[in-house]
């Protein structure tokens, strides 16, 4: 699912809101979560799951095609762990036909 498809969900749900601004309602949520990692907070929606950074520290890595050393700087990079409550609802979820036909 994209954020279009979301926007146009909850506004099946919700008709009495207008699209535009569930729309922005989205987007003010998406940019509030983006922000308060941006300053290294952690952001915790209960029952789905919790957004934060991790550091990783700076390291020699090795370009695949030549076999060079390559110095990779430290880097922030976003975190998802989901909730108890997400974990069990995926796996007490049927399996959804792209899983199963790959299987």
């Amino acid at each position: 699912m994209i954020k279009s498809e979301l926007v146009l969900k909850i506004a099946e749900q919700n008709p009495h809101l207008y699209q535009r601004d569930v729309e922005n309602i989205v987007n003010a949520i998406l940019d509030t979560i983006a922000d308060a990692l941006a300053r290294g907070d952690r952001v915790e929606l209960r029952g789905f799951g919790a957004f934060s950074v991790k550091k990783r520290d700076a390291r020699t890595g090795r370009n695949p095609r030549t076999g060079e050393s390559v110095q990779i700087s430290q880097k922030v990079v976003p975190v998802f762990k989901t909730g108890k409550e997400m974990r069990q609802r995926l796996n007490t979820a049927p399996k959804p036909l792209k899983a199963a036909a790959a299987q």
